[in-house]
């Protein structure tokens, strides 16, 4: 067990690089880059749920950058633990209220210094690589169904790099009936240990030799995320790119200068909301840097206007200058923050430029006078509108009902779903259902694993079918 005390004092410094690659139209990884804390979350589950669900996590793991439990290294390990399952139900409350979000998920890999030790948190198949006197160690197992068919002997780990099934996950955070509890590792740590943390997107196509030699021979953390990233995309990696750089560096004498302060860097989707982590730590945080190199390559250029950008506009947004945002405190005193949520008293900025949400006050009276209006016309305009839908909706039905059966057919036909298949799991096309003895559904895809490999809670979600609204989503 270890305890709190610390032989020598180490401090931790840290960057993070994120790309969005050259064939997604959005980056859904997330990371943080602090002096106490370092995160990665790769999120899936579509355009917006990928975003989301990693932004989540990195929110909920924000925390311990500040409250370290008075270094007390089995309080922190908890606490990540904690932190980790909190983010869990909250990718799943948010996703029941918003069905457009539902089936999102994330990864979670994550690392904290703690009184001289380091604290591991681990679920999904992002990774986490230690640099330990010039050698590369593997800090985590892959929670994925090539990981189990290799710990299973199934396959060997050269056959797994190219497995059809090598993005299926087996435990991640999200709307999911699966185990959230991360695997946690406590290690101590010692000068000179080098981090990398990094989605699949990177480690999915470099080799560990690759990561290994370049970890050893870049000194300069930005350079070297920037090279790893860099390195990624031209070995052709479909997916979002991100890497997280963290080392130890020993103070010899920590009460004779002053330590340098490292502003926490948020890299990827989660760096589009800046002030709730900032707020989070009270205190400032950063954009990550963007990837300066490869931004004109001919396959970001097609990227670009594959997603109806101009490729020089495209290079603009990239290399875009980092931003910094303050916490709530600070934003109040300099006058940042822009109309205040006051409940259903409206904000207005007055003739001489203040900003009033006194009711009161004469000006806010009239604009609360005034939404009362408007909320009136609304509610007799949604009412007449509400009728003449009826009225549309009766005749509809009464025109589709002769037509019922063909065009219920046809709807079924634009639905899919995962299912069992005789012992398989399968994509099916159509609703998992009959209608007057017709089955609506059949098999389209072959996926080649056997439903009796994967958890119970997933066997049992299989006999009811899993919907989705495309074949791409399924």
């Amino acid at each position: 067990m270890p305890n709190s005390d610390a032989s020598q004092p180490l401090f931790m410094y840290s960057t993070v690089v994120s790309d969005v690659g050259t064939v997604r139209s959005n980056n859904q990884d997330s990371a943080f880059a602090g002096e106490h804390l370092i995160a990665i979350c790769d999120g899936m589950g579509g355009h917006a749920g990928g975003d989301t669900a990693s932004t989540i996590a990195i929110r909920s793991l924000a925390h311990i950058e500040c409250d370290n439990a008075q270094g007390d290294v089995q309080a922190v390990s908890h606490m990540m633990a904690t932190s980790v399952m909190a983010a869990h139900d909250a990718i799943v409350g948010k996703a029941k209220r918003e069905r457009k979000l539902a089936g999102m998920g994330t990864t979670v890999t994550s690392v904290a210094m703690v009184a001289g030790y380091w604290v591991l948190a681990h679920i999904g198949d992002s990774r986490a690589y230690l640099l330990h006197d010039g050698r590369l160690i593997r800090m985590t197992s892959d929670h994925s169904y090539v990981q189990h068919l290799i710990d299973t002997g199934r396959i060997s780990a050269a056959e797994a790099r190219n497995h059809p099934q090598r993005n299926v996950v087996m435990r991640v955070l999200g709307d999911f009936d699966i185990d959230s509890r991360p695997d946690i590792a406590i290690r101590k740590a010692n000068p000179a240990d080098r981090w990398l943390l990094c989605s699949d997107g990177l480690c999915g196509v470099l080799e560990d030799s690759t990561l290994e030699e370049v970890l050893s021979s870049c000194s300069d953390q930005e350079e070297c995320a920037q090279r790893l990233v860099s390195m990624a995309l031209r070995a052709g990696s479909t997916d979002n790119v991100t890497a997280v750089i963290a080392d130890a560096t020993l103070a010899l004498d920590a009460d004779a200068f002053d330590l340098p302060h490292q502003t926490p860097l948020i890299g990827g989707a989660a760096s589009a909301s800046l002030e709730p982590i900032a707020d989070i730590i009270n205190e400032s945080v950063a954009s990550a840097p963007a990837l300066r190199d490869a931004k004109q390559s001919p396959a970001a250029r097609a990227a670009a206007l594959r997603h109806g950008k101009d490729p020089e506009e495209n290079a603009q947004d990239q290399n875009k200058e980092q931003r910094v945002a303050q916490p709530s405190t600070v934003r109040e005193e300099n006058g940042e923050r822009a109309n205040p949520d006051t409940g259903e008293i409206p904000v207005v900025q007055k003739l001489n430029g203040r900003i009033s949400a006194d009711p009161n006050d004469p000006e806010v009276a009239k604009a609360i006078e005034n939404e009362q209006v408007d909320q009136t016309k609304t509610k007799r305009t949604r009412r007449r509108r509400t009728r003449a839908f009826g009225i549309i909706v009766a005749v509809i039905v009464l025109l589709c009902a002769a037509a019922g059966g063909l065009l219920t057919y046809r709807w079924s036909q634009s639905k899919y779903y995962i299912g069992d298949d005789n012992g398989t799991v399968a994509i099916f096309q159509g609703v998992p259902t009959n209608l007057f003895g017709l089955k609506l559904s059949h098999t389209v895809t072959d996926m080649n694993m056997k439903t009796s490999d994967l958890p119970p809670s997933w066997q049992e979600q299989l006999t009811q079918g899993i919907s989705f609204d495309s074949y791409d989503e399924a």
